[in-house]
């Protein structure tokens, strides 16, 4: 830069050579930290905030999700099926006899025409909903099912053997019969343990409170609220995060300080650390987050031919790599 003076703007990372560099070589430039990098830095201290919480990500899952915390004795008795073949079965047949009823045919000319019962068409037909012609299979009631808890809670603690069961339901003067009692330990044996969802590894929890929150998917957003729900101080990084991208983001980069300042409040492990390295670069990085200038682009091209050279690599010479990076 020395030899060729002119320079006005100068795009580079936090490295202290590069800012070295440019200041003895083009002492008269701005210098821009690059946005690419102030992400990628903020991406390793969340890792590391988030890995000394690592404990917090092993709580409890709330069981009002999908099916978590259905009961043993919910999963013996079973349930309407609605996603299944009978279910989309139903779903069309109640449609098909509700549209013929809109066109002023009578129920018994729908029998006629689908070669269905009478009471069929009227079945669907008083359904409001196709729901409601689904019918749970649900037990009949038995001299079992005030004891089923207590069997459920024997088999859970490893008691498997019928006899002994029996013997200690009859001690209780239950009403009921070894042939019920083998039946329904039968049936809890066959049921596969409710086993709790494995906990989020640290760079799953990483990667959802750095990405944007538009590109999550509904389970990653419930997923991500129940690790923040476990841990005030992930929590409160992530609010940081957020505030964070929102100035890399609209570039108001005046309110850096206030930033650093509410993080350094905060004191949480790695993001405090990268928000008080802010101050050593101040200008530089309140200029990447004021201005247009950055080089994310030629990050991004670095970035997709180092991809591609890891996938080549030992494989082909670089020949291949230059019509690889070409043609992608």
């Amino acid at each position: 830069m020395a030899t060729h003076p002119g320079v006005e703007i100068i795009c580079r990372d936090r490295a202290g050579a590069y800012a070295e560099g440019a200041r003895l070589g083009a002492p008269t430039a701005i210098q821009v930290t690059d946005r690419f990098h102030l992400w990628q830095g903020i991406g390793r201290a969340v890792e590391t905030g988030v890995a000394a919480h690592r404990e917090c990500l092993n709580g409890p899952i709330p069981a009002a999700r999908g099916d978590v915390g259905a009961t043993t004795n919910d999963s013996v008795r079973g349930g309407p099926d609605l996603d299944g073949r009978r279910a989309q079965r139903k779903k069309a047949a109640h449609a098909l006899v509700h549209d013929l009823l809109a066109q002023g045919h009578s129920p018994r000319a729908i029998a006629r025409h689908l070669g269905w019962g009478l009471n069929t068409v009227l079945r669907y037909a008083r359904a409001a909903t196709w729901h409601d012609t689904l019918r749970e299979n649900r037990p009949r009631p038995s001299r079992l099912d005030p004891y089923k808890p207590y069997l459920e809670q024997r088999v859970a603690a490893g008691c498997t053997n019928v006899t002994r069961l029996y013997g200690e339901l009859a001690a209780q003067n239950a009403p009921v019969t070894y042939q019920m009692v083998r039946a329904y330990v039968a049936a809890l044996r066959a049921t596969p343990p409710q086993t709790p969802p494995a906990p989020p590894t640290v760079r799953r929890v990483t990667g959802w409170l750095t990405r944007h929150p538009a590109t999550l998917s509904e389970d990653e957003r419930a997923a991500l609220k129940d690790a923040l729900a476990h841990c005030p101080e992930l929590d409160a990084a992530a609010g940081h995060v957020r505030d964070f991208g929102e100035i890399l983001t609209h570039r108001p980069g005046s309110t850096l300080p206030e930033w650093i300042d509410a993080v350094d409040t905060s004191q949480l492990p790695g993001l405090t650390n990268f928000a008080l390295h802010l101050l050593r670069d101040l200008d530089a990085v309140t200029a990447g987050l004021t201005l247009h200038r950055s080089s994310g682009s030629t990050e991004g091209a670095v970035n997709r031919i180092k991809k591609i050279k890891r996938q080549l690599y030992g494989r082909a010479g670089f020949e291949l790599l230059r019509k690889m990076i070409l043609l992608q």
